[in-house]
């Protein structure tokens, strides 16, 4: 049955095959973007290849212009009902992936099959605005060589050349622009990327926002994703002081926990002292894009960490911002002091919105405070109370927790006891709160995983967190984790909570040791972030300490233009002259011999190696669909023949340009004849081109 589909693969007509692998193309480029284009765009296209290809298989005629003017009406209102636009990135994404698939139902010419192939070049380009993977780069790569071989094989001349031919002839164009691509890529000008346009941003990736409604960061907890890779230069802080401060959510309506918008205060807000002692941790981060504008930092972080062509503030919460989104991989230098004491100095006016709870919610909680409050005067011994009822009380800390209603703290202190950090840390900076603390809660991530290949740490989306800070009297700000009272082992170590796996991945990792998944995935992480650093990475400013290595003083984009230019000057220079040197060194006879040989071949005839004029006469004889260019074709075989083999012409040696020390046996003239005859045969066989056999 294998033996059957493959001859008859084999034997398909030309323009079937052409059109199936075309097809076969397409559906790569598009492949990856199922996820990002709407469900009806994705069925659309398939359904739409699927037909093309069916048609091509069946060689029937392609659909009338009604058909494709009603499938692309419905598109375009499709894509309205999306996103209420036909502009920006996702709309524009889906509306490329539509055209490209319908535009396959107008295959008449070689132009409509040109267009088709830059769409897909292009479709292929958009793939980047939303992952710039080193999966994405191979994907897309093997896209590129798939293009490059359906758009060589059009312009083969008729008959069937075999598609690896094609493919062959595309890996030497790609190996060969391969150079120029690596300088463009060392010194082009690093711009923005269209992917990084804020016009378009999406949910942050990272799962943290300016605002926390309960069982957010449940769900992200699934989530085995990179949000960012740290690499401490010297001495490594404890796992469990690996806090990596995001927003400081200090508002709360009952339900949902917002950020203030610091962005929006005036620099003359009033910072909290910052008072560190110790040694300096140093470090780098490598953030991946959130779309949001914050920078994550270990607790506490005086200084601004040094951002490329950015300037960080500092928020009155000890958070770092920028004044636009990350929205492309951000590297930055960072050092911070994990012993420090924040807001000593603050007044009781400062801290009211740290106490502020809304009326007429969790009124079992607030009644409970009360009683805490009474039985225990002290701040300190009131928050060692709670902590001690967490750790007794039979809390539990779960994925699963479920869904919580108008009081939630209630439900969590009385009835479920049920909860992920973030139910744990709202329940108890509300307590704190009720019972005349200043609290607040700090999203961000905590800990992390020490790749052994490469010494990063990577801290994964299901390291996202959520904590409390209290103010105390004469210690200002200070971070409580009341998770570690309900879950130590979530906090301090390794241990994280892990995804159950489904029927599938059982049944394919069952048999896999613990520690080969574990070594596999730190090599996996290595190698990203080996592209990471190098590629992605590869901002303005190592470009510019690329020239200082070379030499500059001060150098500037201007620089890399003049560097740039200059190499591909001595480059196609440098091609110039292997070129001129290589036709110097070859027969000019022999050269247009194999050109006749290789137009026999693609007209499908089966030609010996090293055959002569002669014998790709008797081939041709043999051919008997070839009656009508065999007359002239035998004619200017034999012209050829006489040209190497008359009495009057150069030999080989003297077809050659001349050498030092070579002694020159025909003058001037007989060479100059000989030149003028193979351009006259030249000219003559690009007219006999393509050769036809059917």
């Amino acid at each position: 049955m294998k033996t059957q589909t493959l001859n008859t693969l084999k034997n398909l007509p030309r323009d079937t095959r052409d059109t199936l692998f075309m097809l076969a193309v397409i559906t790569w480029v598009v492949l990856p973007l199922a996820n990002e284009v709407p469900l009806w765009c994705s069925l659309m296209c398939a359904a739409v290849i699927l037909w093309r290809g069916a048609l091509a298989w069946r060689a029937q005629p392609l659909p009338s212009t009604a058909w494709r003017v009603g499938l692309l009406a419905l598109a375009v209102a499709a894509t309205l009902l999306s996103y209420r636009t036909l502009l920006g990135r996702d709309a524009g994404v889906t509306l490329v992936v539509v055209l490209l698939a319908l535009k396959t139902l107008e295959l008449r010419a070689r132009r409509d099959a040109f267009v088709v192939f830059f769409l897909s070049f292009f479709l292929m380009l958009t793939q980047f605005f939303y992952s710039q993977s080193l999966l994405t780069a191979f994907a897309m790569l093997l896209a590129l060589w798939g293009l490059l071989t359906a758009l060589v094989n059009a312009h083969m001349p008729v008959g069937k050349p075999p598609l690896w031919q094609a493919g062959r002839i595309a890996g030497q164009m790609t190996l060969l622009g391969a150079p120029i691509m690596l300088v463009l890529f060392m010194l082009f000008p690093r711009l923005a990327p269209l992917w990084g346009l804020p016009g378009d941003a999406m949910t942050g990736r990272s799962g943290l926002s300016a605002s926390m409604t309960v069982g957010n960061i449940a769900s992200l907890a699934l989530d085995g994703s990179i949000a960012m890779r740290v690499r401490f230069d010297g001495a490594t802080p404890a796992t469990a002081q690996m806090y990596f401060r995001g927003p400081v959510l200090n508002n709360f309506d009952g339900q949902r926990w917002t950020a203030t918008p610091w962005l929006d205060q005036p620099s003359s807000v009033v910072m909290p002292q910052l008072v560190v002692a110790g040694n300096p941790v140093n470090y780098q981060i490598t953030l991946e894009p959130n779309q949001q504008p914050w920078l994550l930092t270990l607790d506490a972080t005086p200084k601004a960490p040094q951002v490329p062509n950015g300037t960080p503030r500092m928020t009155p919460d000890l958070q770092w911002v920028l004044t636009r989104p990350v929205t492309e991989l951000l590297r930055y230098e960072v050092q911070s002091f994990t012993n420090y004491q924040a807001g000593v100095e603050l007044a009781r006016p400062a801290l009211l919105p740290s106490l502020s709870l809304p009326l007429s919610f969790n009124p079992r909680t607030q009644a409970w405070a009360q009683e805490l409050r009474q039985n225990n005067p002290d701040p300190a011994a009131r928050v060692d109370a709670v902590l001690t009822h967490l750790r007794s009380g039979g809390y539990s800390y779960t994925l699963e927790p479920g869904l919580y209603g108008r009081h939630s703290a209630d439900e969590f202190w009385f009835d479920r006891k049920l909860g992920f950090c973030e139910h744990i840390a709202a329940a108890f900076v509300i307590v704190m709160r009720a019972s005349g603390i200043p609290a607040r809660v700090v999203t961000g991530y905590q800990g992390g995983e020490r790749n052994a290949l490469d010494g990063f740490w990577t801290v994964r989306q299901s390291d996202a967190h959520a904590w409390a800070e209290v103010w105390l009297a004469g210690q200002g700000w200070v971070r409580v984790d009341p998770t570690a009272a309900v879950a130590p082992g979530r906090v301090g170590t390794l241990a994280r909570l892990q995804t159950p796996r489904g029927a599938v991945a059982s049944a394919l990792l069952g048999t896999v040791s613990p520690e080969l998944a574990l070594n596999l995935r730190a090599a996996w992480d290595s190698v990203n972030n080996r592209w990471n650093q190098w590629v992605l990475n590869y901002t303005q400013t190592r470009q510019l300490d690329l020239l200082k290595r070379l030499g500059f003083e001060s150098p500037s984009w201007e620089d890399l233009i003049y560097v740039m230019c200059g190499l591909m000057v001595l480059a196609s220079l440098a091609g110039a002259a292997w070129s001129a040197w290589e036709h110097q060194q070859q027969d000019p006879w022999l050269r247009l011999l194999a050109r006749a040989r290789k137009a026999f071949a693609q007209a499908s005839m089966t030609v010996p190696p090293q055959s002569t004029p002669r014998q790709l006469i008797q081939v041709l004889k043999q051919q008997p669909d070839a009656r009508r260019q065999r007359p002239a074709v035998q004619a200017w075989l034999l012209r050829l023949e006489a040209v190497r083999y008359a009495a009057d012409t150069p030999n080989t040696s003297a077809a050659k340009a001349p050498r030092h020390g070579q002694i020159q046996s025909q003058n001037a003239q007989s060479r100059a004849s000989f030149r003028r005859q193979i351009a006259t045969l030249t000219r003559e066989l690009k007219s006999l081109l393509p050769l036809r056999t059917s």
